[in-house]
């Protein structure tokens, strides 16, 4: 388990209260022994114009996941993150319903992380997979 054992998906609910996790209606839906989950509605708010789910949209589920998953592994009182880099690839668009993201580690380092981020439609199609750098930093004591 990469996690802390006793944490609970109310907990990081409320950590995207009042911010853009909450404005698109992201949800963390699952912890794992090594990955983390959400979901994501394909509504007007992550629409672009031609009815489609937003590429972009995709990328701040990605984001938000990557983060909040590296996140989790710290020391809070020691270690912050930051991203460095985000890439993504959009298979198949997706017009309604949900979408659901799960974030699982590549590289787990002492200065870097590296998460990869498949993003999957209602049926079970892969529709984005991204992958997202973090930095690790030491909080100044």
């Amino acid at each position: 388990m990469i996690f802390p054992k006793n944490l609970a998906l109310d907990t990081i609910n409320n950590w995207g209260k009042d911010t853009m996790t909450d404005f698109l209606g992201i949800e963390f839906t699952k912890i794992g022994i090594d990955f983390l989950e959400a979901t994501m509605p394909v509504c007007s708010r992550t629409k672009q114009p031609l009815g489609l789910l937003h590429g972009g949209a995709s990328v701040v589920l990605a984001e938000t996941l990557g983060s909040v998953a590296a996140t989790l592994t710290l020391d809070k009182e020691k270690q912050f993150c930051v991203g460095l880099e985000i890439n993504a690839n959009h298979l198949k668009s997706v017009r309604e319903g949900f979408v659901r993201g799960v974030a699982s580690p590549i590289h787990l380092g002492k200065k870097t992380q590296v998460w990869e981020i498949r993003i999957y439609t209602e049926s079970g199609d892969l529709s984005c997979i991204s992958r997202i750098t973090m930095a690790i930093l030491e909080k100044n004591q």
